[in-house]
């Protein structure tokens, strides 16, 4: 390991909005938006958001500050607005993937950058300057974790990297120095915790560790700016995040490349509300409906081979065949592909599904193996081969990839309409006037001119 820490810490430091390439710019305007549609939508629909609001009324932190929550009529403290933009955003798990690390770089990121900026009269540019500081950071150490060793060990990766992502956009916003952002790094690995063991019984864990990441990321920057002494090499350590969160560790992969190769062009976004694992498999589905003309009741059986990995979040048949609630279900190859293989489509409310009687009468249909064609030679684990048993035979489909990642990546008129669809029925005409600013956000002198759109 070579000072992996201080280089990241470096590299954050020393970023300059004039560094970054124009795509990677434009890249991080439209992820930026996409994540917004879902903290919008989340707010009202989401079944955990009333449990988080009495949680901060009863603790008395819901006083009132100047940072936005979006979709909320009234305005938070920073720390507050972090935890709850994380965890609304991440809420309808509709937000976007990086394939190599496994991880949804803006859940963290976004929240601690827009919080954190408004706190210090920040413009567009720099909350964009420190976005992109972000989802490099947690990416880069999302892959140097390797995914599959650090999901066997039970962590979330958006939840431990992004801790760090959260508080690298959130010390570039504060204007700190190399050293002070090695000491929010330290502190970050004190925080930077996510279980797995959501998945047992489709709890809300997975929302609020993310929000969590946001808010100790926003934590981090601000105990390092007041001085506070934060452990040094917190990621490459002897008891460092690359040595306890893994088995596999590629620290190289931290920072090969650094400030030439963005990661923030490998992110890509979902078109459908559930684990990224599912998508290749759905879009198969989908695909293979429409072009055999395809019934629920032609179909004989259907086999979903995955990566291990889509195996343990989506595939146990035992606790996923018919999921009662909406993580359960979000996290379930059986019920987002019957649903997907009944209509044809799948969206949010869609979830209004659940329990159908149709829906688990095709699901039953289902099996999720793992397939080892999906393991190796490729580039990431987000892959499905999907087999439709018929009367008229059998039907298969390999689809290395699930549409939206950044080889198929959607145009600009796609995603604001993504986007759109998910605010309008929160925000009405006010989400049309924060696509335009958010889409245009280095024109911004203040970046709470842009935000403040957001509020109901």
């Amino acid at each position: 390991m070579a000072h992996e820490t201080a280089t990241l810490a470096a590299y954050v430091a020393d970023l300059k909005f004039t560094d970054i390439p124009r795509e990677v710019l434009e890249r991080a305007k439209v992820l930026t938006l996409d994540f917004l549609g879902s903290t919008i939508r989340a707010r009202r629909d989401a079944e955990s958001t009333e449990s988080l609001l009495k949680m901060l009324e009863a603790l008395a932190l819901d006083g009132k500050g100047e940072a936005t929550v979006f979709g909320d009529s009234k305005t938070w403290t920073p720390a507050v607005a972090a935890l709850l933009n994380g965890a609304l955003g991440h809420s309808l798990d509709f937000d976007d993937t990086h394939a190599d690390s496994s991880l949804h770089p803006s859940a963290p990121v976004v929240p601690a950058a827009f919080a954190v900026g408004e706190m210090v009269g920040a413009s567009g540019r720099d909350v964009l300057t420190a976005i992109v500081a972000g989802y490099e950071v947690c990416c880069r150490l999302g892959n140097a974790l390797d995914p599959t060793s650090h999901y066997a060990k039970g962590f979330h990766p958006t939840a431990t990297a992004g801790t760090y992502g959260a508080a690298a956009a959130a010390g570039k916003l504060f204007g700190l120095s190399k050293d002070q952002i090695i000491s929010a790094f330290g502190v970050s690995g004190s925080q930077a915790a996510g279980s797995l063991q959501f998945l047992v019984n489709g709890a809300w864990n997975k929302r609020y560790q993310v929000g969590a990441a946001a808010m100790n990321g926003v934590i981090a920057a601000t105990l390092a700016r007041n001085d506070f002494v934060g452990s040094s090499e917190s990621v490459e350590g002897k008891h460092g995040l690359l040595v306890g969160y893994t088995d596999n560790a590629h620290p190289d992969k931290a920072t090969a490349g650094l400030g030439k190769t963005y990661e923030t062009l490998r992110i890509g976004v979902k078109p459908y509300p559930s684990c990224r694992y599912t998508h290749a498999a759905l879009d198969a589905l989908i695909a293979m409906r429409r072009e055999h003309n395809l019934t629920p009741d032609q179909v004989k059986r259907v086999e979903i081979g995955l990566h291990r990995n889509g195996i343990t979040l989506t595939g146990d048949a035992a606790t996923k065949r018919h999921p009662t609630s909406i993580v359960g279900g979000q996290f379930s190859m059986f019920f987002t592909g019957a649903l997907a293989l009944d209509q044809g489509r799948f969206g949010w409310d869609d979830y209004e599904r659940l329990g159908d009687a149709a829906v688990n009468a095709l699901a039953d249909k289902f099996d999720v193996v793992q397939d080892d064609r999906l393991e190796i030679g490729r580039t990431h684990p987000f892959g499905a081969r999907v087999s439709i048993t018929t009367d008229d035979g059998v039907h298969e489909r390999l689809y290395a990839d699930p549409s939206g990642e950044p080889d198929s990546f959607p145009d600009a008129q796609a995603m604001q309409q993504k986007f759109l669809t998910l605010a309008r029925p929160v925000l009405n005409g006010r989400a049309d006037q924060l696509a335009d600013a958010i889409l245009s956000l280095e024109r911004f002198d203040r970046v709470a001119t842009a935000t403040q759109l957001g509020r109901q």
